[in-house]
């Protein structure tokens, strides 16, 4: 098995077969990399792709975590494509597609759509291989992806509140100005360079039991699925995605494709209204099942890779620990299984990461928000405060309310935000202010 991994790898060759429904004329379809008149996906084109990127994409760790294993009861394996150039798996497949193109198409430039990572994969790829690149990215896509995929030479447009409109223009651009549009998902040379992160896998660590795998459009999860199902039948292929746009979830069980609604999620890298038919094709037969994750426990996944980890990492790249961690695959729960986890980006913006921190830590117990009724008068406040400083929580701020109180006109209500030590000393702190006769005092911060 270990020469098979090393060596020739691919004693078969799958090919599937899709329909793209708006692609009305062949050299739209050509021209999109998704033509059912030829074969989308083998094995043999992932194995070429990997020779055709290796020496520009160089390969990412995958690094055993002690401490996160100890926390889900498996042996886990960090697969840390946010080492990447562009700080995410996306420039293996763009690079694939934008390695195979006529020298026609070269010269007439490309153009895609995304809302951040495989805008900056094809702006530094397109920027380095001397092709005129235009990215046209939603309004609503992080500051930092917006900023860097113009550091990276391609011209920016933005457009639309989501990444269908944002496509929809970029089609129209395509179209008027002869560019080769470059799918972030459902193209065949995409999937394929996708792929590549599952051949790295399996050299690092040819005894995976199972590897878990963030999902928006479904190109990494296909092409994953697809080569790690050839070389290894029994290895276990999961796949997340976030419960407020869960589009592969429902056409999974489904089996046909499900659109869904956009909705505002820390996982904005896997927000994808309709999943790709490419990828689809492979994913209803390769992957063993797909769960969902809240954002809760996306912060909380965010939060254990920041503090055990050291690393940043966005929310759609933290999906698959955030499902361990909520034991969303039951059949990985305290198994001792090798399990290997796809972390997929690190491009977040400072702001927003500051945000999912603070709801890390307030899913976890260490940040809570206490209300106090005490009277109005001088020394309450500073009652309060002292047995807070016994308990050793450490105050963040403070706000009164008085106006909009429920109580006596002689009451006055200051609200802490506190830095605490976990659920049972948020619990200690209330009993204690209670015990000295702060009878209405109250957590807003959930105890679990």
């Amino acid at each position: 098995y270990q020469r098979r991994v090393h060596g020739d790898i691919f004693p078969y060759s799958f090919v599937f077969y899709a329909r793209q429904p708006n692609m009305r004329t062949p050299a739209l379809r050509r021209a999109f990399g998704t033509d059912a008149s030829s074969p989308l996906v083998t094995v043999d084109a992932i194995k070429k792709a990997y020779r055709r990127i290796k020496e520009t994409v160089p390969k990412t760790p995958l690094d055993p975590s002690p401490r996160l294993s100890a926390l889900t009861g498996n042996q886990l394996f960090l697969k840390k494509e946010h080492f990447s150039i562009t700080g995410s798996y996306k420039e293996r497949g763009a690079l694939n597609k934008m390695l195979q193109l006529t020298d026609e198409e070269k010269s007439k430039g490309v153009i895609c759509s995304s809302a951040g990572n495989h805008a900056q994969a094809v702006s530094y790829h397109g920027a380095r291989l001397g092709l005129d690149t235009v990215i046209v990215m939603p309004i609503t896509a992080p500051h930092v992806k917006v900023k860097t995929t113009r550091e990276f030479g391609a011209k920016v447009v933005l457009a639309g509140e989501s990444f269908g409109e944002a496509y929809e223009t970029a089609v129209q651009i395509a179209k008027e100005e002869g560019r080769t549009f470059i799918h972030a998902f459902n193209d065949r040379e995409i999937v394929a360079g996708q792929g590549t992160v599952g051949m790295e896998m399996l050299e690092q660590n040819p005894y995976l039991d199972a590897v878990i795998v963030p999902v928006g459009g479904g190109g990494l999860i296909a092409g994953m699925s697809l080569i790690l199902k050839s070389i290894n039948p029994r290895i276990k292929v999961y796949g997340v995605e976030s419960t407020a746009m869960p589009g592969m979830y429902k056409s999974f069980r489904t089996g046909s494709i499900v659109n869904v609604p956009k909705r505002p999620s820390m996982a904005d890298g896997i927000a994808i209204e309709h999943v790709g038919e490419v990828p689809f094709s492979i994913i209803k037969n390769h992957v063993d099942d797909i769960v969902l994750v809240d954002e809760d426990e996306i912060a909380s996944a965010v939060l254990e890779l920041l503090e055990k980890e050291r690393t940043v990492v966005e929310g759609s790249g933290a999906v698959g620990l955030a499902a361990l961690m909520s034991n969303k695959i039951p059949e990985l729960q305290d198994r001792e299984k090798q399990v290997g986890v796809v972390l997929t980006g690190g491009n977040i913006d400072m702001t927003l990461l500051g945000r999912i921190i603070d709801k890390g830590l307030v899913k976890s117990g260490r940040l809570a928000r206490i209300h106090v009724t005490v009277m109005d008068v001088p020394g309450q406040l500073s009652r309060v405060c002292t047995i807070l400083t016994q308990l050793r929580a450490n105050v963040k701020d403070i706000e009164h309310e008085r106006a909009f109180l429920v109580a006596n006109v002689g009451m006055t209500q200051p609200i802490f935000t506190l830095e605490t030590r976990g659920f049972d000393h948020i619990n200690a702190i209330v009993q204690k202010l209670k015990e000295e006769g702060f009878a209405d005092t109250h957590v807003e911060t959930p105890i679990s």
